[in-house]
């Protein structure tokens, strides 16, 4: 069931293990799902509860702590060959046998990171692992240290994002023809999943955020589907996703007729990812790119209703977000900008006191040379009647 050669887990841990060198760790505890999925293959929603994979600096293979149901998810989807259980009990407490694991890999008095930003490890589990190892080894925060690995892509992934890319097109056009008035917005939504799901794709982590009058103006997904009115507004966003490799889009259009201010909202968002993707070049940093975002809706007079970040990072995820971060784009984020990097980037404007909104969002790869838009529909003003 693997999704990469093994040659290709092989090299990431490989990569993995000489950053612990270079910053000092002896051993790392990986609780973002996101790491062992993409150090080892391994795919589970089993994080939700207590789960930590330990990786050594040295060739030791890699250590997966998890419960008594993922054994065979662990066995049959992933590179692990060690798997340790703990067991559901009154009082359990899996951090005893994670020490155990680490006594018996000598890593007593060692410098052992640990994966802190993650979905994975909840604060109260944390607490465990904290108390636990107090005064036995030393804690280093690595969140940091695989996550920088998965930033830049691989071929090898790149052509899962292609995939999804494929997907999110299809997506998009099939519920841009399941909207017009009187359509039931979950409709819509039904109609986006079909391409996903016969393409091969896999549930997105979250989303889709889709709504119409007042809801057009969120950026989150919320309960409460509706029926759309002969004029309307709706906006569109979500993300395809392809052996977890998310692509995102996001479009606003309107409903019944045209609305002259949307016209003009669109024609100033549409100049500004323009200029944001121009921006997304090696030797700029990714804080450039939100400079430019700014730019364009400032002088367009639009300052008041656009967003303080852009987009962001997007690679392979689980519930509960696409959004793959670090990096985040806004002002002032050092970040370079580096060939293989998958961003999301949206120009977004609300104008709550009038009730408008309006949103252009795609996805690119960065390249040695210009950004490529990885996905085919192009941004239009768009009116269903």
């Amino acid at each position: 069931m693997l999704h990469f050669e093994r040659s290709e887990f092989d090299a990431r841990v490989a990569k993995a293990r000489a950053a612990m060198k270079k910053e000092g760790l002896d051993a790392l505890l990986l609780f973002a799902q996101e790491s062992t999925y993409y150090l080892t293959g391994y795919d589970t929603m089993g994080f939700v509860f207590f789960q930590c994979a330990v990786m050594t600096a040295d060739d030791e293979p890699l250590t997966l702590l998890t419960r008594r149901p993922d054994l065979e998810q662990a066995r049959r989807t992933s590179t692990f060959t060690d798997i340790r259980l703990w067991y559901d009990a009154p009082g359990m407490d899996p951090s005893r046998e994670l020490m155990a694991i680490l006594e018996e890999k000598g890593l007593k008095g060692a410098r052992v990171g640990i994966e802190l930003r993650a979905f994975g490890l909840t604060a109260n589990n944390y607490e465990l692992v904290r108390q636990r190892l107090d005064g036995w080894c030393t804690l280093v925060d690595a969140s940091h240290l695989v996550r920088a690995l998965r930033v830049i892509k691989s071929p090898a992934e790149i052509a899962y994002v292609r995939r999804s890319a494929e997907l999110a097109d299809k997506s998009l056009l099939a519920m841009l023809a399941a909207a017009g008035p009187g359509v039931f917005e979950g409709k819509i939504v039904a109609a986006g999943a079909v391409p996903q799901f016969e393409g091969g794709g896999d549930v997105p982590p979250s989303g889709p955020v889709l709504g119409s009058g007042d809801r057009a103006l969120l950026v989150r997904s919320a309960t409460g589907y509706r029926h759309l009115d002969s004029v309307d507004q709706l906006t569109m966003e979500f993300a395809a996703s392809y052996r977890h490799y998310c692509v995102c889009l996001m479009r606003t259009i309107s409903i019944g007729r045209a609305n002259p201010e949307q016209q003009r909202m669109f024609d100033v968002t549409l100049d500004a990812i323009t200029a944001m993707t121009d921006a997304a070049r090696i030797g700029n940093t990714i804080g450039a790119i939100d400079d430019a975002h700014r730019a364009v809706f400032d002088k367009g007079g639009y300052g008041h209703a656009r967003l303080s970040a852009c987009g962001y990072s997007l690679g392979a995820t689980y519930r509960p977000s696409w959004m793959d971060v670090p990096p985040m784009i806004f002002s002032g984020n050092d970040t370079p900008v580096e060939a293989g990097m998958t961003l999301f980037l949206h120009a977004i404007l609300i104008d709550a006191p009038k009730n408008l909104a309006m949103s252009i969002g795609y996805t690119i790869l960065t390249t040695e040379g210009a950004p490529e838009v990885l996905t085919a529909v192009k941004p239009e003003y768009i009116t269903k009647a």
